[in-house]
């Protein structure tokens, strides 16, 4: 069977995939819950979701620094990537060697057609369904809400800061829960300086969980900046793992309008 992931690579698989490396946190979790516990026979570093996988499963290196000779150890028949998470460079090493399905998401519709295009591969189509019916259902709900319209600036790292701009996933789950991302530009993650801050003056910023862990002790900085705008914590998971994650991301997002309403 031929299949193209979404960056229109095509691979052949001659059977049902029985030995699979996800290289990719979000999608170890939905690999997860699509019930492929015997399947999965090698994670990354950073798939921490489910605990149990992260303490058991082989681990391959990290997203960006993939280790070829445990890879090839495990003898995968298929390797799940990503365009962003991964580099160009090894992905294009893999695909030498075993089928490998890379996604390529910047906004809901993607992840959806993702989780689907997984299952088909797996032979989880009921599985993939019921995940992409409940996440459906759920941003549906959300979009019900009758929300104000407030501007926000997002930030993943700290010295410098970085954002992300309009083409992201991350802005894409801004905007279902009423939030205007006030960066625009190419650049996917943009550095921001303290001046620019102070300029865009937004009525929030979110300071996200991951990659860089912000906490309480960061957000005084950011205050002394902008002393008027709402500065948040916020669960960087929910707003950009794209994989069954996202079942629970709406309740997420309702909660985090509630607190600042």
């Amino acid at each position: 069977m031929i299949y193209t992931d979404q960056i229109n690579h095509q691979f052949e698989l001659v059977s049902t995939p029985k030995r699979i490396i996800s290289l990719v946190p979000s999608q170890t979790e939905l690999l997860y819950d699509l019930g492929l516990e015997q399947e999965v026979v090698g994670i990354t570093k950073f798939c921490i979701h489910p605990n149990n996988w992260f303490k058991s499963k082989n681990r391959v290196g990290g997203t960006k620094t993939v280790d070829f000779e445990k890879i090839a150890a495990l003898q995968p028949d298929l390797i799940i990537a990503n365009k962003e998470e991964n580099t160009q460079l090894e992905i294009e090493e893999l695909q030498k060697r075993y089928p490998v399905y890379v996604s390529d998401i910047s906004n809901l519709e993607e992840s959806l057609q993702m989780i689907q295009q997984i299952g088909e591969i797996t032979a989880k189509e009921n599985e993939s369904k019921k995940i992409v019916n409940k996440i459906q259902t759920e941003f549906e709900l959300l979009s019900n809400i009758k929300f104000k319209k407030r501007t926000a600036l997002y930030f993943i790292w700290k010295s410098p800061y970085m954002s992300i701009n309009q083409n992201t996933f991350i802005n894409d789950m801004m905007q279902r829960c009423g939030f205007q991302n006030l960066i625009d530009g190419d650049t996917e993650y943009p550095i921001v300086t303290e001046e620019q801050i102070l300029e865009l003056n937004p009525d929030f910023i979110f300071l996200s969980s991951e990659p860089y862990p912000f906490k309480e002790k960061h957000l005084k900085d950011l205050q002394n900046i902008c002393s008027d705008t709402e500065i948040i914590l916020v669960d960087g998971e929910y707003f950009s793992w794209y994989g069954s994650r996202l079942q629970n991301a709406p309740n997420y997002f309702k909660g985090l309008i509630n607190k600042i309403s």
